[in-house]
């Protein structure tokens, strides 16, 4: 049975004009994002070698880079297109650039996927048939900007935006030579994120940063998966509920787990319709547990997709190409969990989910489409 994570706030950071010049580092390992930790654009597998060992319980920190600001599409320069919008090349994050200038990706006339992916990392003892349980224990700032793509054929309304004849109203957006929208995002003093719509109007809005891919390696040695589609192994799940304090649960497919993360948010809205959201680097902290034997078994049962809870909320995933499709086996899992957890009968379950529990669409973008299902542990009094 999941157990609550005891939640572990990030200190804010504040916003400067400058990249901080020290974060925290919380965990008992840390690991930096580079040409020999990352992988862009695709996911690993069974064979793939651990960059890092840790045992189970562990704490690992993480330097996440956004893929946004680096593409092909962008130009493959982030001082260069972070430049247009008047951010100073010493603002630009080394690690990024690196990445950018690397033969990552080079010999590859497209790549499978955006996304820079670090890992994997072992988890020691760790064997198909445990769960890994990754909490997000903090989440720190390392930047004090971020983009939110639109590209043609992608996004909630492919045929409609980007428009091919589109006026650029604001000096927060830029079009790409691909027919690529790249608007500006950045974080004002008060922790806010700031999107300038035209000369005289600005949207304002909370922030709550988050991991977008975290997953397991598949089981399977061979060609990589790519790292758009979410999947049994996690991945690109884009929930943006799993933030500090929130644990995921992801079955473990081959020796070691092999764990690892990717796009980082600092906010996004349920759906992701325009393809991204308010993408920008962060500095994950997590802690990797493995569950084993009877609890393993006693969770996996419960649902076939990964799971996740909040201090406040237990969370099931439905996944599907179709989002009817998405939408069914997320009340399937939840139907599940509910029976198994709480012994009521499945029909009594539906009634519940449709009277108190909220279907929330998690992204539309990602080739395999998201549901994920709310259900307020508050419902349910005393220990389940």
């Amino acid at each position: 049975m999941p157990t609550t994570a005891t939640p572990t706030t990030a200190t804010p950071t504040p916003a400067t004009p400058r990249i901080p010049a020290a974060l925290p580092l919380d965990g008992a390992h840390h690991l930096r994002t580079t040409v020999k930790t990352a992988r862009w654009g695709e996911l690993p597998h069974a064979g793939s070698a651990p960059v890092l060992t840790v045992a189970d319980g562990e704490t690992l920190t993480v330097d996440l880079v956004s893929h946004e600001g680096i593409l092909p599409d962008q130009g493959r320069d982030p001082v260069a297109f972070f430049g247009e919008f008047g951010v100073a090349e010493r603002d630009v994050l080394p690690d990024a650039r690196e990445i950018a200038e690397s033969v990552l990706g080079r010999d590859q006339e497209v790549l499978p996927g955006p996304h820079i992916v670090t890992g994997p990392v072992a988890i020691r003892g760790a064997a198909p048939g445990d769960l890994l349980r990754v909490e997000t224990l903090t989440l720190h700032r390392r930047a004090h900007y971020g983009i939110v793509a639109n590209r043609h054929t992608r996004g909630a309304l492919p045929n409609e935006l980007p428009a091919g004849n589109t006026e650029l109203t604001s000096a927060d957006l830029l079009r790409g030579p691909t027919g690529t929208i790249s608007a500006f995002c950045t974080v004002d003093d008060t922790g806010h994120g700031v999107l300038r719509c035209t000369d005289t109007l600005s949207a304002r809005f909370p922030l709550s940063p988050f991991v977008g891919i975290m997953g397991v390696a598949s089981g399977t040695e061979g060609t990589p998966l790519s790292s758009i589609p979410p999947g049994v192994h996690g991945g690109n799940l884009d929930i943006k509920h799993l933030t500090c304090g929130s644990s995921l649960y992801l079955p473990v497919r081959s020796e070691g787990a092999g764990f690892y993360a990717g796009d980082p948010h600092f906010a996004q809205g349920n759906g992701e319709v325009a393809l991204t959201a308010f993408e920008a680097p962060l500095r994950a902290t997590f802690r990797l547990s493995l569950i084993r034997g009877e609890a393993a078994r006693r969770v996996q049962g419960l649902t076939g997709e990964p799971f996740a809870e909040t201090p406040a909320h237990w969370i099931a995933i439905g996944l599907d190409a179709d989002l009817d499709e998405a939408m069914r086996r997320c009340v399937r899992a939840a139907l599940a969990f509910l029976t198994a957890a709480t012994g009521m009968d499945r029909q009594t379950a539906y009634a519940y989910l449709s009277a108190a529990a909220d279907f929330e669409v998690s992204q539309v973008v990602d080739q395999v489409k998201g549901v994920h299902c709310m259900i307020r542990k508050a419902d349910f009094p005393g220990e389940l």
